[in-house]
């Protein structure tokens, strides 16, 4: 035989030993697991060549591994499913949340064009009217009229009312942004 020719066949069952070996990794457990389950483990084939125990090993290897890429895809088909709902929750959820905000702030451009209104009512009122009026509310609500109104009607008011309750309402007013941030 030529030199050629003995490298070779020494080198194809070496290569083929390590395609199978590659093979055994390739499937997930390890070669020891598949050895050890075929009854081989640490025994070398006689022939090179592998086993009927061992081919029946890496093919039940096979079937669970497929088993199970079975069972995760059907699981991760449920969490898709649950990730499109949930998104579908949030999304409904954000378009409430924009309606209520914006039937909020309907109520409260309401509510603040009803004070300012009542607060030109006050103004329109004879002085010593008016202050009967405020005499009987509690400080921290005549304030809030108070503040809107004009300056000269709002001194006439203020003129009116029992000193006590003038006080209490001007402290009010002054203290209303004591607390509002300077910087």
């Amino acid at each position: 035989m030529s030199p050629r020719r003995r490298p070779t066949r020494r080198v194809l069952p070496v290569v083929a030993g390590m395609l199978f070996l590659s093979a055994a990794v390739r499937l997930g457990g390890g070669v020891g697991e598949v050895l050890a389950e075929a009854g081989t483990a640490g025994e070398p084939a006689a022939s090179g060549q592998p086993t009927a125990e061992l081919l029946a090993a890496f093919q039940a290897r096979e079937e669970r591994l497929a088993a199970r890429e079975t069972a995760l895809d059907a699981r991760m088909e449920e969490l898709a499913a649950a990730e499109a709902e949930l998104s579908a929750q949030i999304a409904t959820l954000e378009e409430v949340e924009a309606s209520l905000s914006a039937t909020l702030a309907l109520a409260e451009t309401a509510a603040q064009e009803d004070v300012a209104r009542l607060a030109r009512v006050y103004e329109a009122m004879k002085p010593q009217d008016a202050a009967a009026l405020f005499a009987a509310m509690d400080p921290g609500f005549s304030a809030g009229f108070l503040a809107l109104m004009r300056p000269e009607a709002a001194a006439a008011l203020m003129t009116n009312l029992d000193p006590q309750a003038a006080y209490a309402i001007s402290a009010v007013l002054a203290g209303r942004n004591a607390r509002a941030p300077t910087e």
